[in-house]
């Protein structure tokens, strides 16, 4: 039925399709359940990579802080800091598990039924070339006329998508031919398809989740109640390391982190599948903000201006009000005018001076 419809109206006709459950990615786990830990695989990888350098110290001239900072200066052992980082794991796991369930499982098979919707709309888009062309003063069916025989296919856009040679057999039916639609409008509908949409995706989540961790971040600082009670616990990390990315209070963890990274989700309507990335991605690149290091051929260190420097400054007592930006952007920083602006390097050094002038004295 919605082929002859569009047949009727001189559009070609979309494709036939059977919708199939979406096979699992991997043979051995589900992706229910691939959902749950991957990302959670991915934190700890990337930490452990951040942890051996460090205790290994095998970059020093790329470290924000020395050994000695770590010890003298945080006030919470490595241990605790693993502890409550898998608490949070766990109401990351178990709200991650609820949106599972409350999602559909996803379908393929109608990429190609798809694809047709957008290349339609294209054809429909072109029908007000002539319309606009004649508001600029030019007549579009002369125009198409003069180039017909050198460049059909431009020719065919300005007459309002008019190409009456190009047509296909309708499928199933032989002997019998409907319109088609030109490579280049397929091309387009493709790139919209599997490009630009899921840009725009990523662009709303990422957008979404700066603003909420911004907004939340900046009030649990601002409140001292909130402060006290459940952001002082992350910055008892003076000087932040890999792991302790997720070093929260419970409530903490859920409101700013997990409920955050979820309604981003919701709001940016991903599939589940892409969603899936997303929070691996989320959850690299916010272990990559408490790193500790500026290491020059780590590629996430320079996509944004919001890295590991950048954050490590929020976590100094001298920074502590200033860049609450986390973790992709820094645009409310910037807006609002709670970008740290001054030079670090005195400060920094000072506290390199003060920690390794408490630092037990080495035997001769």
């Amino acid at each position: 039925m919605a082929n002859a419809t569009v047949a009727a109206h001189g559009l070609p006709p979309l494709p036939a399709f059977e919708v199939r459950p979406m096979p699992d990615l991997l043979p051995f786990i589900s992706d229910f359940w691939l959902s749950l830990v991957l990302p959670h695989i991915a934190y700890w990888a990337v930490s452990m990579f951040f942890h051996f350098i460090d205790i290994y110290d095998l970059f020093p001239q790329y470290r924000l802080h020395t050994p000695e900072e770590i010890t003298q200066r945080n006030l919470v052992s490595r241990f605790d800091v693993a502890r409550d980082v898998f608490l949070e794991q766990i109401i990351q796991i178990a709200t991650s598990a609820f949106l599972s369930l409350t999602e559909a499982r996803q379908m393929t098979g109608m990429q190609d039924y798809d694809i047709a919707v957008w290349a339609t709309r294209i054809r429909l888009a072109q029908r007000a070339l002539p319309g606009f062309l004649g508001l600029l003063g030019l007549n579009a069916a002369a125009i198409s006329q003069n180039m017909a025989s050198e460049h059909p296919l431009l020719a065919g856009a300005l007459a309002g998508g008019h190409y009456p040679f190009l047509t296909t057999e309708l499928e199933g039916v032989t002997g019998t031919h409907v319109p088609a639609f030109a490579a280049w409008e397929m091309l387009v509908a493709k790139a919209l398809y599997w490009l630009l949409i899921p840009t725009i995706q990523v662009c709303v989540a990422v957008c979404f989740l700066d603003t909420w961790q911004y907004f939340v971040h900046r009030a649990m600082h601002v409140n001292k109640w909130m402060y006290t009670k459940w952001h002082a616990r992350h910055h008892r990390l003076y000087v932040p390391y890999a792991y302790g990315a997720l070093y929260n209070h419970p409530v903490e963890a859920f409101v700013m982190d997990t409920l955050g990274a979820g309604l981003a989700y919701k709001v940016s309507m991903m599939t589940p599948r892409f969603g899936m990335w997303f929070f691996v991605f989320s959850m690299i690149k916010t272990v990559d903000d408490h790193c500790g290091y500026v290491l020059p051929w780590d590629p996430l260190q320079h996509v944004s201006s919001n890295n590991a420097a950048y954050h490590d400054i929020h976590h100094q007592s001298w920074g502590i009000k200033s860049n609450f930006s986390q973790p992709y952007l820094t645009f409310w920083d910037r807006i609002l005018g709670t970008m740290w602006k001054g030079d670090t390097k005195l400060k920094y050094a000072r506290t390199r001076e003060a920690a390794a002038s408490k630092a037990p004295k080495k035997q001769q």
